[in-house]
């Protein structure tokens, strides 16, 4: 395990590590690294603010982001919480965005921030404009996101990986099977499974006001089979007067897709492997679930020592 700091002086450091802690998630949230070392000079050997901390494990790229916060106690140990780069998307501002492609939209976002968005998918979805006022960057970025999967059916992610900020779709994000599974005969030790209706939606109703002719349109969409078995579980919402008949149906129908469905989560815990993270896919085979499938991993922490590597994950069906 190497673990270099380059507290932008001109040198880099390895620093010897007793823990690691790497959290992720799927969404709107940065990355969060927790390191523990040994350091027995710690005014000396300074982790200035803004730090650059990189984390390598052989040929696997664990992690590049910035120390945020360093600290010591009595005794020798060493502790440093650091963030990728998503962490400078969390901050306030105004923007002010004509109809474009929601990818160019968030590239904008991005570099509004100061910040480059290195690789781009493709969404397929022309986002309307938007006026955002005292919101985070990555909120907005998440609106874009979540209204392209609404509207295309689709599924993105936006990460920064070891220093690169990417929008990705998730078909782009699989650990392919003939690599890496895990199971009851790899890697997996225990499980948590789950079928939920809680935010499911069977009936969605959008409603337009037409404030010229003080009237207002009402658009449904429903499936009867579901309600008669779950019960009527209703998605309102007020969409904007200048939106087409046209435009409403194809969002009702969209917004039926995407909710009207059980939701399967899964959590695991298992042996370590530093390829999974937050938005990525990973196959499960565990026969005592009747699981054979991909799942999306939600969100994942990693805890290394030098003895032993585990994650946690929880992971849903996309």
């Amino acid at each position: 395990m190497e673990v270099l700091v380059d507290n932008r002086d001109g040198n880099i450091y390895e620093v010897p590590v007793t823990s690691i802690n790497w959290k992720t998630e799927k969404t709107g949230k940065a990355s969060e690294l927790n390191v523990t070392l040994l350091n027995p000079k710690p005014l000396e050997d300074k982790v200035v603010s803004g730090a650059i901390v990189r984390v390598i494990d052989g040929t696997h790229k664990v992690f590049y982001g910035y120390s945020f916060k360093a600290g010591f106690g009595k005794n020798s140990e060493f502790k440093i919480t650091a963030y990728d780069q998503l962490k400078y998307l969390m901050y306030n501002d105004t923007y002010v965005i004509p109809s474009m492609q929601a990818e160019v939209a968030i590239a904008r976002i991005c570099g509004q921030a100061g910040r480059s968005l290195n690789t781009i998918a493709n969404t397929g979805f022309t986002a309307p404009a938007m006026v955002e006022e005292d919101k985070k960057a990555l909120d907005v970025i998440m609106k874009y996101i979540d209204s392209a999967i609404v509207a295309t059916n689709q599924s993105f992610v936006f990460m920064d990986n070891f220093g690169s900020l990417g929008l990705h779709n998730i078909k782009d994000m699989i650990i392919p099977p003939t690599d890496f599974y895990i199971g009851e005969e790899s890697l997996l030790y225990d499980f948590d499974y789950s079928v939920s209706i809680e935010d499911a939606y069977n009936k969605i109703k959008l409603v337009v006001d037409d404030k010229k002719a003080s009237k207002r349109k009402v658009f449904i969409a429903q499936d009867s089979g579901n309600i008669a078995k779950w019960g009527q579980l209703q998605y309102y919402k007020k969409v904007d007067e200048n939106m087409t008949s046209a435009q409403v149906e194809s969002l009702l129908d969209a917004l039926l897709a995407v909710h009207n469905k059980e939701k399967k989560e899964l959590s695991l815990k298992c042996l370590g492997d530093w390829r999974v993270r937050a938005g990525k896919m990973v196959f499960i085979y565990i026969e005592k679930l009747g699981l054979k499938q991909l799942f999306l991993v939600e969100a994942c922490t990693h805890d290394w020592s030098a003895k032993v590597h585990t994650m946690t994950l929880e992971l849903k069906v996309v």
